[in-house]
């Protein structure tokens, strides 16, 4: 199985299993630091090894692929894309994929992460982790390719930490395409009602106050975890606003 089309699987298998998203990010004290989208797919690939054939051979893969070093080797074919699909893989850039898998255990995980100097570099880290997946393998297999174009994004996520404060919005950019999506999930609401998304943040002091109700903290008060359903998040996005102040 080709390297991303294991990550295209995660979008498939999403509407059959559950999900578990984790976004974290780790501040410095000057506001630099790392984000990282984790996906646990342990119960995806039970999921595909129930579909597969039981004679297929088992794969073992612990593979990391860095966008700005992958876009350079592609240099040639992403050239010969429109303007507008240059410009989105552009925003993977900053971004490296980390890929384990394990067929015989039956355990996968993808972990989309970034260095960053300000948060609103990774700005819209979720969509990148989409958009990752539209890059396909290279026919007959192998590697992935940049010759496929990608589905529109309908929600755009912005990040901001000045201030002592740190704030996480959610903005839908394109209503009907919205509308789209969300008809298209009412037939798996079943299964993604077990699936969640957890927020794991970790900041350089203590955290003073949040709006987030239900949030856990670490015993020095300076991590932060919130857990929701997926499935609501993704039904009303703008809903979800986080706002973190630290201790000065």
């Amino acid at each position: 199985m080709g390297k991303l089309k294991l990550l295209a699987a995660v979008i498939i298998c999403g509407l059959i299993v559950a999900c578990n998203f984790t976004e974290e990010i780790h501040f410095n004290k000057d506001g630099s630091g790392k984000l990282n989208i984790h996906f646990d797919g342990n119960e995806m690939m039970a999921a595909l090894a129930s579909m597969e054939d039981s004679t297929q051979q088992e794969e073992v893969m612990d593979s990391t692929i860095v966008f700005k070093d992958f876009f350079k080797e592609k240099a040639d074919s992403i050239s010969k894309l429109p303007l507008e699909e240059q410009e989105k893989l552009k925003k993977l850039e900053p971004f490296s994929l980390h890929m384990a898998m394990d067929s015989k255990n039956e355990t996968l995980s993808f972990d989309l992460f970034s260095e960053f100097k300000n948060v609103s570099e990774v700005n819209d880290a979720f969509n990148a982790f989409q958009e990752a997946s539209a890059l396909g393998p290279k026919p007959g297999g192998g590697g992935p390719s940049a010759d496929m174009p990608s589905q529109e994004p309908t929600t755009q996520v912005n990040y901001s930490f000045s201030e002592n404060t740190f704030t996480r919005t959610t903005k839908i950019i394109d209503e009907a395409l919205f509308s789209k999506g969300l008809d298209s999930l009412k037939g798996s609401e079943m299964f993604l009602s077990g699936s969640t998304y957890t927020f794991k943040y970790h900041f350089p002091r203590r955290v003073k106050n949040t709006n987030v109700e239900g949030a856990t903290f670490s015993m020095d008060g300076k991590t932060m975890i919130y857990e929701v359903n997926f499935l609501e998040m993704m039904k009303d996005p703008e809903a979800f606003k986080i706002r973190v102040e630290l201790e000065k």
